[in-house]
């Protein structure tokens, strides 16, 4: 069985498909060898013996399973990692949040009577000062002030 590298070319132009996607029947290989001229080669499209294989792109499954875990906060190690940590959040931001949610919390307290306004004053500054680095700490450093918080 020769390779019909040359019928293969033919349908190809023929078909207008790429030779890759040539498809022959391997039962009729012999057949297929002897045809030698454009017109054999249309009679074999006709008949059937050669055909196109249908066009396949690059599956997005694997793409899918990555997003996922992504999505769940995998694929984060240090490999991935580009920019400094500050570039990848800024911290001006973070401390902002912080901040703002810390003197939120304040103001409920104040507003609801559990703190007078000395106090308040007083975890205001300490809070602009960065004495307490998260809404937790300034519930704990309330408690050990003696402060009761419901």
């Amino acid at each position: 069985m020769s390779d019909l590298l040359l019928q293969k070319r033919l349908a190809s132009e023929i078909l207008g498909v790429g030779v890759s996607r040539i498809w022959i029947n391997p039962r009729e290989a012999d057949r297929v060898s002897e045809a030698i001229t454009r017109e054999d080669v249309e009679q074999l499209i006709h008949d059937g013996v050669i055909g196109v294989k249908p066009v396949h792109s690059n599956s997005r499954e694997r793409w899918r399973l990555r997003r996922e875990k992504v999505k769940r906060g995998r694929r984060r190690g240090h490999g991935r990692r580009k920019g400094s940590k500050g570039a990848r959040v800024d911290e001006k931001a973070l401390w902002m949040n912080s901040v703002r949610k810390i003197r939120r919390y304040l103001k409920y307290l104040r507003d609801n009577k559990v703190i007078d306004r000395s106090a308040y004053r007083r975890l205001y500054r300490m809070a602009k000062g960065g004495a307490f680095r998260s809404l937790a700490h300034l519930k704990t450093s309330l408690k050990e002030l003696g402060v009761e918080v419901k």
